[in-house]
Order: C-alpha cells, then sequence, then structure tokens
C-alpha cells in the first residue's frame, strides 16, 4: 500500500503542473523608468484564478506597486512589491480582458519580468484528489507498519 501511495501521490503532482503548464498566459521584460507605468493585458475566458508572477533579476530593494484591472478598470487586486520575486492570485468571473499594472514607485530604472495568465485550476481538481488519495495511502500504511513496532528494552539484571 506504501508504494501505491507514493505512485499516486507523484502521478498526481506530476499531472497538476501539465495541467497549471496548460493554462493560458503572457509574459514581457521590460525596462521601468521612475515613477511610471506599465500594462500588460491579457484575454480571460469563463470563471477560474489567476495569477502574476513578478520578477526583478537585479533586485536592489526597489518598490514596485501592481494592480489587476478588469476591462472597465475596476481594481481588482492591489499589493506593493519590494522583493526580487513575487506571486500574486485573484479570482475572475467574467470572460473578458484584464490588464496588470505595474508602477515603480522607486527612485530607480528596474528591469521587470512579468508573467500574467490563468492557473487552470478548475481542472486541477481530479488531480488534487489524486494526490490526496496517495497521502492518505501513505498515512494508513505507515500506521500499520509502526502499530505493532516495539522497540527492546535492555535486560534490567544485568
Amino acid at each position: 500500500m506504501l508504494k501505491i501511495g507514493i505512485i499516486l501521490s507523484i502521478a498526481g503532482m506530476i499531472w497538476i503542473a501539465v495541467v497549471f503548464l496548460e493554462g493560458n498566459r503572457i509574459s514581457e521584460e521590460f525596462l521601468l523608468e521612475s515613477t511610471n507605468s506599465y500594462g500588460i493585458s491579457h484575454d480571460f475566458a469563463g470563471s477560474d484564478i489567476g495569477y502574476y508572477k513578478v520578477f526583478m533579476p537585479e533586485f536592489a530593494g526597489d518598490l514596485v506597486f501592481v494592480q489587476i484591472l478588469d476591462a472597465k478598470g475596476n481594481v481588482i487586486s492591489e499589493e506593493s512589491i519590494n522583493t526580487k520575486m513575487s506571486v500574486g492570485y485573484f479570482d475572475y468571473e467574467n470572460s473578458e480582458k484584464y490588464t496588470v499594472k505595474i508602477t515603480n514607485v522607486g527612485e530607480n530604472s528596474i528591469n521587470v519580468q512579468v508573467e500574467f495568465g490563468s492557473t487552470n485550476s478548475q481542472n486541477m481538481i481530479p488531480s488534487g484528489i489524486m494526490v490526496l488519495a496517495g497521502a492518505l495511502l501513505i498515512i494508513f500504511a505507515s500506521y500499520m507498519k509502526l502499530k505493532n513496532y516495539k522497540i527492546a528494552q535492555p535486560d534490567e539484571n544485568i
């Protein structure tokens, strides 16, 4: 049972990775001058969870401000980022164009890499159940092996 649980868990994790990589996404790299903004728009279909990843390869303590806007310009999510890499998530309900707007709050120019897209989480449910079943099998098999395990005690009359 332990081997079956390990195999199920690994197969489920690989399946989740494949489903995530099949998600619809775009990525761009650009130089963001001081107090300037840059926006990337992307069409999302249906309702799911979207994500954005902001990476600054030459990070020197700079601060950027990120906003997610819907097609009407309403703010869905916003965050201040002062780390080398940050990942944020947001829910979207409608099939429309969403925009990630990045503003350089600092005084220096920043090289920024942005990835923006859908997590494809609705398709991860069966693979998540597979990982859960594998984890439960691993726990149960480990319990059964350890249930009757006895530690040898030294003789008291030596």
